[in-house]
């Protein structure tokens, strides 16, 4: 039955949605609309649907203003939200369907919560706002009502229907006309008519928990909401008394000075101290790897190290188009102006074995040569990994322009549909210690340690005899694939065949001068730049990547530290992946702890272009300052980095 809602009026279980989904039960209502459990039939999956009334231009109106702002935020706490569709007269929001009950759910049924139980679920919500705030986003709802609880302890922060953008000319409740939130769990600040803010969630959060501990609001017992609102206004907040070691951290959270509240990273510090996450959220952020900053495909390289970013959507679009592309002109770094088809197959020039899905390994020659990497920054390692091994797991495709410049990707998955399976070829150069304990064997010219299957992912690393090294990584992307390590061997075996030549093959053309793969990382800053980061950074010692598109300084107790690397990202950066700024005429994003806590990290665009496949893609420095401080400071120096190495960006 399709559903009918601008005769109607009402939605009816059974009922379909955009010919799509079907709704199975109505989980809640409120005074925006009600929220039903669906099932996706194109996805087969369980969605939540939340729907605004009919003839509610209010509602709606928040239904759309939650669907931007949610939608910018990927994080294991949040509630996610895959799509906003107009069906029969009516707005719905498809979201992650969470078995659960909200924190006022649980308390009213189970009574309040220990002090250490509610710290878990703050750490939980402090993390999903450091995220949010990250971005440019802010909550401005959040209550017991509004955190969901899973049986296990898992918190997710919902209903982001009265959250602002930051950067957005709104800073008022403009479609109500009223106070936003809920009377109960307002800052002061707000309800004296004041815009939601960071530290307005801050305090929400605080009195949510003090409600979840104490069983009543920090604002006491009130007769009406406007008492509530006459409260809040005079900054009448009582004590906690059932508290106990979370006291301190609600007290500063509770502050009426909005500024000396601490910030979202701060209380999740805090909460940390009372009770530590619980092994099913350090399961969860395990499995997850910080999805909230890591989209896209896995980290290659050096241990810690994360290549750039590449969303599924977008690698989908870019297995739709990659056949269509064929005969595109690139200008990516090492274009020669000739066309694809030119420079993969022609006999003017050296065919690179994973241009096609068609090629075909080198013939090997009877005694190989000793393997070697030869120059770091034109050897190509697209040329050792190749479409043709991979295409009996599925669709395969190969992705030059993704990452740091010493990486090629083949993505590999059912045909017409987003890839599960990401391998990648990665140079490594000579420093890489192997463990003792992976088993390893010789074959050819090279030397193999063969990993065991990691979780999602099964590594191959070759040991040229020259000393330097190749990682071979098959990784899932999706939710599921073959499998890996097979996948690993086919990648490897093909590389083995091209190595039986000896070195490897160069890159089919020098990089353009504009592109970041002609310069040095550790030229972008000067002495007197990194001199002037505190913790006493030493500028003299960096730590080099492979080709010197990678470059680290550290202080001598490794309290302090500056990290920067090259990256190439699609589809753009926009203001969900930071702050944006301007440094030295070069657009920038800061983001603070996108690496991790105690850190600040801006990218900066140095250029972009269009690749093979007809995606558009930017070259980003990738500049991360770590450090003891607040991380305001940390950010402020990022930016005074960045705006000394944007002066010395080659495509300016």
């Amino acid at each position: 039955m399709q559903w009918s809602g601008a005769v109607r009026g009402t939605a009816e279980i059974g009922d379909e949605v955009a010919g799509r989904y079907l709704l199975r039960e109505r989980i809640g209502a409120g005074g925006m609309g009600v929220v039903w459990r669906a099932y996706d039939r194109e996805l087969d999956r369980t969605v939540a649907l939340k729907c605004a009334r009919i003839d509610d231009a209010r509602a709606t109106g928040r239904l759309r203003s939650e669907a931007r702002n949610a939608a910018r935020l990927h994080h294991p706490h949040i509630v996610a939200v895959f799509d906003h569709i107009e069906d029969g007269g009516q707005s719905w929001l498809v979201m992650e369907y969470v078995r659960s009950r909200s924190l006022a759910a649980v308390v009213a049924d189970d009574g309040p919560l220990s002090p250490e139980q509610a710290a878990v679920i703050g750490w939980q919500i402090a993390d999903a706002l450091a995220t949010a705030h990250a971005k440019g986003v802010v909550h401005g709802d959040v209550t017991p009502e509004n955190i969901l609880v899973t049986d296990d302890g898992i918190a997710k922060l919902a209903d982001f229907g009265i959250s602002r953008a930051l950067w957005s000319d709104d800073t008022r409740d403009s479609l109500s006309g009223g106070v936003p939130g809920k009377p109960r769990y307002l800052a002061p600040e707000v309800a004296k008519g004041e815009p939601a803010s960071r530290q307005s969630d801050q305090f929400s959060l605080g009195a949510a928990l003090f409600a979840a501990v104490e069983g009543r609001v920090p604002y006491g017992e009130a007769e009406s909401p406007l008492a509530y609102i006459g409260r809040a206004r005079d900054g009448h907040i009582e004590p906690p008394r059932q508290a106990g070691r979370l006291t301190g951290p609600l007290t500063a959270l509770l502050r009426v000075d909005p500024g000396s509240r601490p910030a979202a990273a701060e209380t999740r510090d805090l909460m940390a101290e009372v009770a530590p996450p619980s092994e099913a959220v350090r399961r969860l952020h395990n499995e997850g790897a910080d999805l909230g900053r890591r989209r896209g495909l896995p980290p290659l390289g050096p241990p810690g190290r994360w290549g750039g970013r590449r969303t599924r959507a977008a690698l989908g679009a870019l297995v739709l188009a990659a056949a269509a592309a064929a005969v595109l002109l690139s200008l990516s770094p090492w274009d020669d102006g000739s066309p694809a088809q030119a420079r993969s197959g022609s006999s003017a020039t050296r065919a690179r074995p994973g241009a096609g899905a068609t090629t075909s390994a080198p013939t090997a020659p009877a005694s190989p040569a000793r393997s070697a990497l030869g120059d770091p920054r034109s050897a190509d390692p697209c040329s050792v990994l190749a479409t043709a091994p991979l295409a009996r797991f599925g669709s395969t495709d190969l992705v030059t322009d993704y990452g740091n410049f010493d990486r090629c990707d083949v993505l590999v998955g059912p045909p017409r549909q987003d890839p599960a399976v990401d391998v990648a070829a990665t140079l490594l150069g000579k420093d890489v210690e192997a463990g003792s304990h992976i088993p390893t064997r010789r074959t050819g010219n090279v030397t193999v340690a063969s990993e065991p299957l990691d979780g999602d992912e099964c590594d191959r690393t070759l040991q040229l005899d020259d000393g330097n090294h190749i990682q071979i990584m098959a990784r899932l992307t999706g939710d599921s694939g073959p499998d890996l390590c097979a996948m690993a061997d086919a990648a490897t075996d093909h590389a083995v065949t091209v190595l039986r030549a000896g070195t490897v093959p160069r890159r089919p053309s020098a990089a353009v001068p504009a592109s970041l793969a002609t310069a040095d990382a550790c030229s972008l800053l000067t002495p007197a730049a990194i001199g002037a980061v505190p913790g006493g950074v030493h500028a003299d010692d960096p730590d080099r990547d492979f080709g010197n598109w990678g470059c680290h300084w550290g202080s001598s107790d490794g309290d302090s530290g500056i990290d920067l690397v090259f990256d190439r990202n699609s589809p753009p950066l926009d203001t969900s992946d930071g702050t944006p700024v301007r440094l030295g005429g070069a657009k920038g994003f800061v983001s603070p702890e996108y690496e991790d806590r105690g850190t600040c990290t801006l990218r900066l665009v140095n250029r972009d272009f269009t690749d093979i496949t007809g995606q558009h893609v930017e070259e980003l420095v990738e500049l991360t300052v770590s450090g003891s401080g607040a991380v305001g400071k940390l950010c402020d120096t990022a930016e005074q980095l960045g705006t000394a190495a944007a002066a010395r960006l080659p495509g300016r």
